[in-house]
């Protein structure tokens, strides 16, 4: 069998491989679509599965008609957008000085960083820090404790390190600051890692809900993804409580409750298109010859 029919059947193999990977990744999100667009009398029945029965949009309706729901989606976007930039902001400071050698103290300083990443003080003595800080019942709260990720930062400090000094002693040369450097030099040649490290914020932000939790008692200040939390666990108090004959507590229909599902995963989905084209690290080739 000749080299080429070789390497065709392990391009081959490898498509289906990753088609069989990513039909199994949406199989759970396809189900959920599915219960979300149909009645609640074969979602009862066991009948769906990945196609809706019943075909309606009544519950995407009530999801779209919850005031409620609105302004914690525009909140939930407006707190993932100012944590994203905030925690780039200074994860690109932090990396930029610590990504040089000659910087006095830097060792102690990424031991300390280091440190963190393997231990924290607790859930009790956090909320004790936000509570005396009286960040309690405000945005601050849900912004300040994650500000930076030793990790990414470390990643970032790594890819600065990887574009070469020539480009940075040109710039100094011509009498351009260390700011200066930064912003026209070191940034467009990062765009890739930058991309991704803002995405993997965003997305962190936006899937989170301990500590909103613990330290946001405001409705208003609600995001999203605890309003889905609450959504859930009333459910499953109210279903323990019929059980129990305790109480005729109605039900939110499985349909109502997998729409949100979607309504609360969609938005950061979108984002990804916008940034895959970043995600090739090699936009650097050729910035340096000879």
């Amino acid at each position: 069998m000749s080299e080429r029919r070789i390497n065709q059947l392990f391009d081959s193999a490898n498509i289906v491989l990753m088609l069989g990977a990513v039909l199994l990744c949406l199989t759970p999100f396809i189900h959920i679509v599915a219960i979300s667009l149909s009645s609640s009398r074969p979602i009862m029945s066991g009948l769906v599965s990945f196609f809706p029965k019943e075909f309606t949009l009544e519950a995407y309706i009530k999801v779209f008609s919850d005031a409620s729901m609105i302004q914690s989606l525009g909140f939930t976007i407006f707190l993932t957008l100012l944590t994203a930039v905030s925690s780039m902001v200074m994860t690109i400071a932090a990396a930029y000085a610590l990504s040089k050698s000659d910087l006095k103290g830097r060792k102690w300083f990424m031991l300390v960083i280091v440190v963190t990443m393997f231990f924290s003080g607790g859930i009790i003595p956090e909320y004790m820090l936000v509570r005396d800080l009286q960040l309690l019942d405000s945005i601050w709260a849900l912004v300040l404790p994650g500000l930076v990720s030793p990790f990414y930062m470390i990643i970032l400090i790594s890819f600065f390190k990887g574009i070469p000094g020539s480009l940075e002693e040109a710039a100094q040369i011509d009498g351009s600051s260390h700011i200066g450097t930064l912003f026209r030099i070191i940034l467009p040649l990062s765009l890739p890692a930058l991309a991704t490290l803002s995405l993997f914020y965003a997305v962190g932000r936006w899937n989170a809900f301990q500590d909103a939790l613990m330290y946001i008692a405001k409705p208003v200040l609600y995001p999203l993804q605890l309003k889905l939390y609450q959504m859930i666990q009333n459910n499953q108090v109210g279903d323990l409580l019929q059980q129990e004959g305790l109480g005729m507590t109605e039900l939110m229909p499985e349909s109502l409750k997998a729409a949100s599902v979607i309504f609360s995963t969609v938005p950061i989905l979108i984002v990804y298109p916008f940034l895959q084209r970043y995600f090739i690290s090699g936009i650097m080739l050729g910035a340096v010859k000879g």
